[in-house]
Order: structure tokens, then C-alpha cells, then sequence
């Protein structure tokens, strides 16, 4: 496997992925997907987070770089990426109650993130297959309704 990682984009690029760990990555952001909607209560009121964050990247273990910082947007629950990393696609949700729950894909590499927001900061944790993991901070950068650029 080849790992290259492109510092001033934020990217984390993977080659030479053998079948079997496509299908398992596939399949655990499939699982991610079903199950962190599940994951906010029934009452949640969409939008208690609106607003565009800043969030920081920390490894703890493994092969990725040591810190990576996104712009995220939250509008009524869903997460959108702003900025940090070409090509990466973020699916997510933030409950009323804070709870994140979040699967980012970019080429052939896939991580999962989980957490908890409160007023204007939040943190939690972060990992990528099985390659790295480490925590996150976010910071409320903007408190306006957000809507991605």
C-alpha cells in the first residue's frame, strides 16, 4: 500500500488497496452511514449548531500527518465541508443535543468521526481504516445560518 499525504491541501491519498479491504471499508462506511442518524434523539431541533466551524485534527497513532484543520458548515443538522481537503466528501449529522456523527470518503480512503458540540466548541474522536486515529476540536467560527461556498 501507498500512502502519499499532501500537507497543503489537508489530503490523505491511498493506492494499492487490496479487494478485501475496499469491501471492508465500504461496508464500514455503509454501517456508519445507516447508523449515526440513528444516533440523534427524536425530539432534536434542526439548527441549535447552524453556523460554520473550525475544526483540528490532532493523530495520535498511526501513519497520517500530525495535524490537519477543516472549515466545516453545520445548517440544520447536516454537515458540508468548506475547505481542507480537494476531493473529500463529508457525510454528517449534529443532533440538537450536540452529538456528531460523521464518515468523510476521499478516493479510496474513508474515516469516521464522533464527538459532541456544545455552545460555540466541541470535541471528540476521529479515525481512518486502520490506518491512523487521534482526536478533533471545533471551534464556532461563525454563528450566522452556514451555507457552504
Amino acid at each position: 500500500m501507498i500512502l502519499t499525504v499532501h500537507p497543503a491541501s489537508g489530503g490523505i491519498h491511498f493506492a494499492e488497496r487490496s479487494p478485501r479491504m475496499i469491501k471492508l471499508t465500504a461496508v464500514a462506511a455503509l454501517a456508519a452511514g445507516l447508523f449515526l442518524p440513528l444516533c440523534a434523539p427524536a425530539s432534536a431541533e434542526p439548527g441549535t449548531h447552524n453556523g460554520r466551524w473550525s475544526v483540528e485534527l490532532v493523530t495520535e497513532t498511526g501513519l497520517c500527518s500530525a495535524r490537519y484543520t477543516y472549515a466545516l458548515a453545520i445548517r440544520e443538522g447536516h454537515v458540508q465541508l468548506i475547505s481542507g481537503a480537494a476531493g473529500a466528501q463529508v457525510n454528517g449529522h449534529v443532533g440538537a443535543d450536540g452529538s456528531v456523527g460523521l464518515t468523510v470518503n476521499n478516493g479510496t480512503a474513508s474515516g469516521t468521526g464522533t464527538g459532541r458540540l456544545r455552545a460555540g466548541s466541541g470535541a471528540g474522536t476521529w479515525k481512518v481504516s486502520s490506518l491512523c486515529s487521534g482526536h478533533w476540536t471545533a471551534r464556532r467560527s461563525d454563528t450566522r445560518t452556514a451555507q457552504a461556498d
